[in-house]
């Protein structure tokens, strides 16, 4: 999707945990492991974002995990959405920027289907716990599979 702004995009990331491995990815652009994730769109929410990301790079069907508080009966058109568990910022391409929304899912199968977008499809991997500590992985997004690992692993 193209920039929403030339200084400022917000964006998502989600760690997708099967049984005791996180999904990742080679970005296209940047050839390093990241999670599934992307641009928000203007017509979505960020956890709409990270439904539809996660079904177009790898055709998963996934849980954000999160909690929601109690339901107010209200009149006014207004819903929560599941918090994300880390929200992070970082340079791209110079002067551009991405606030982003880091979600913890998980999914009932590790079967992955190519994306429709040429642009998307890249090696992708299945990492436990221990392959992590093997790989060459920026700073957060080791951190962040470890969590999503600790946290929804089995």
């Amino acid at each position: 999707m193209p920039h929403i702004h030339e200084k400022i995009d917000f964006t998502v990331e989600v760690f997708i945990v099967h049984k005791n491995k996180v999904l990742l990815r080679i970005h296209d652009k940047h050839k390093i492991w990241l999670s599934i994730g992307g641009h928000i769109e203007l017509d979505e929410d960020p956890v709409e974002a990270a439904f539809r990301e996660a079904k177009e790079e790898v055709g998963l069907d996934i849980e954000i995990i999160g909690n929601l508080r109690p339901r107010e009966k209200s009149d006014f058109d207004y819903r929560d959405l599941i918090p994300p568990r880390y929200l992070g910022r970082h340079k791209e391409k110079g002067i551009h920027e991405h606030i982003v929304f880091v979600y913890f899912a998980k999914c009932d199968t590790d079967l992955i289907a190519e994306s429709k977008s040429e642009h998307e499809r890249s090696e992708t991997k299945w990492a436990t716990l221990e392959e992590l500590n093997t790989m060459r992985l920026v700073p957060n997004v080791h951190f962040y599979a470890m969590e999503a690992l600790k946290e929804l692993g089995k």
